[in-house]
């Protein structure tokens, strides 16, 4: 098992993307402690999962978007599993869908506190915790930020969401640089189109609130059943074992990319700007539009 021994906590857990990442982590080996703002529904999954691992499953109710709570999170991580070698931020909203001059603005601003502020809590109450891990070992520390389509692509009448998903990708980008010499890495996921409650919130939306095409892509997203959840919750398995030491700053497609190979070539990685986000230039599509 590649996580062996390994220390994790998993927000956003109670469901959907974060119980099937907390369940590939767990059949790997790792103790995991799953939180979620819901405790009803957070109890029962952390039922389940001590079904499969039976003292490996612990379980806290918190709201990311409090720092109050997500420090009180790291804390108790510390004292339930001794430490954390991988934080896992997976907690995220979709926000209100529709026009920017149509929706509700604290519904808007709530969805940028919840996926951007509240990763950015999480990385920043988790850090010390990290650092001691990995401090005199060989092995590295992992925080592992779920990303979505909205971070590499417009999405029009869902701009909480995309301009939170864009800006937790670039935070990861900054962060892994400021953290790489503590023997952290810090590395970024887009799962792929889900069948989980965000999807439904699409389809329950409509097309005057989510527009035309967005909702008829959602439409034959769900006849396909989408992209396996098992899919991005294998990917981050990966990173977060010793196989990915020293991959940092990037973000990872599980659908599309060649993750599983990706000890072919992770040392052609540095010094590269694969896999990250970066600005496009005339010259990059083989245009000569001098300014001059």
């Amino acid at each position: 098992m590649i996580l062996e021994g390994k220390r994790v906590t998993v927000t956003g857990a109670s469901q959907g993307l974060g119980r099937a990442i907390s369940e590939a982590l767990l059949r790997e080996g790792a103790s995991v402690l799953v939180c979620a703002r819901e405790a009803e529904d957070l109890e029962r999954t952390c039922a389940q999962l001590l079904q499969a691992a039976p003292g490996r499953v612990h379980a806290m109710v918190c709201d990311v978007a409090n720092q109050k709570a997500v420090d009180a999170l790291a804390q108790h991580a510390e004292s339930i599993l001794g430490g954390v070698d991988i934080l896992v931020a997976n907690a995220g909203v979709y926000g209100p869908k529709g026009s920017i001059e149509d929706v509700d603005w604290g519904e808007w601003v709530q969805a940028i506190q919840i996926n951007l502020i509240g990763t950015v809590y999480c990385c920043r109450a988790f850090l010390p915790l990290l650092k001691k891990a990995a401090l005199g070992k060989t092995s590295r520390s992992k925080v592992l930020i779920l990303s979505g389509g909205g971070a590499t692509k417009p999405l029009p009448f869902l701009s909480a969401y995309a301009a939170s998903k864009a800006g937790i990708v670039r935070f990861g980008e900054t962060l892994a640089e400021e953290v790489r010499s503590y023997q952290v890495d810090v590395n970024m996921i887009a799962p792929g189109a889900l069948n989980t409650r965000l999807l439904e919130e699409v389809l329950d939306a409509g097309p005057d609130k989510v527009g035309k095409a967005f909702y008829q892509s959602a439409l034959k997203q769900q006849a396909s059943g989408g992209t396996p959840l098992e899919l991005g919750a294998d990917l981050c398995a990966f990173l977060a074992s010793a196989a990915a030491d020293g991959v940092t700053g990037r973000l990872f497609s599980a659908q599309w990319d060649p993750w599983r190979r990706l000890g072919e070539f992770s040392d052609k990685l540095n010094g590269t700007d694969i896999y990250t986000l970066r600005r496009i230039v005339p010259a990059d599509r083989g245009k000569n539009w001098d300014c001059q």
